[in-house]
């Protein structure tokens, strides 16, 4: 399985230009090595966090409750943010990770996570979402991106103030993810099955650092 998608490894973009990804970034070899030595092979931020489990736990918090906790946004719409702010970022394992984590929650699935990424303004979305989603992209490139009409079209089509800052806050934690990942230079596997298996899985991200770090 293939999928053309916006998303990390190419050409430079902006929010109106997003980055692009090709179907043979599936099959590219990740990192040969992370920057330090780590105490397992896992992939990404699950090698990170079984290196350091007293950061994992806090970081795995913050995440259960932006993406997994009550909330009007559906649990679809915030990986959705979370996968476009990584896809702008150019951060592979978390794109690839939260691209499979939306799709399996969403009703229009991978195809929809490619619409978005590939031309957010053409997207097949509700207007609200779209509204937030131009939001996280103005915060991936820096906080003082966000403008008030930005904010204030948001509200006009619907959105709540807790909703913007979730937005917000989704996006700016999964900057802060996906540079912690790409700057101790984790691996991240070519193969989407790899992805796609992990994500029908879990049930939360608190549940899922148990169970691994159970296993070690």
């Amino acid at each position: 399985m293939t999928h053309t998608v916006a998303s990390p490894g190419h050409s430079t973009g902006t929010m109106d230009s997003p980055r692009r990804i090709t179907p043979a970034v599936w099959r590219e070899k990740g990192s040969s090595g992370a920057h330090i030595a780590l105490n397992s092979d896992e992939p990404g931020i699950r090698g990170l966090f079984r290196y350091r489990p007293e950061t994992a736990l806090p970081l795995n918090a913050l995440v259960e409750v932006l993406l997994c906790g009550d909330s009007t946004l559906t649990r679809g719409e915030r990986e959705l943010i979370a996968t476009y702010v990584s896809s702008r970022n150019e951060c592979r394992f978390c794109f690839f990770t939260h691209a499979a984590f939306a799709a399996i929650r969403l009703p229009e699935g991978m195809a929809l996570v490619e619409e978005v990424c590939a031309d957010l303004e053409s997207a097949r979305i509700p207007a609200k979402l779209k509204a937030l989603l131009r939001i996280a992209g103005a915060v991936q490139e820096g906080g003082k991106n966000v403008s008030a009409d930005q904010v204030a079209a948001a509200k006009a089509l619907g959105a709540t103030d807790l909703e913007i800052h979730d937005t917000v806050l989704i996006a700016a934690a999964f900057c802060m993810f996906n540079r912690y990942v790409d700057g101790l230079g984790t691996y991240a596997p070519g193969d989407p099955a790899v992805y796609a298996a992990r994500a029908k899985k879990t049930g939360g991200y608190l549940a899922v650092l148990a169970e691994s770090l159970r296993q070690s």
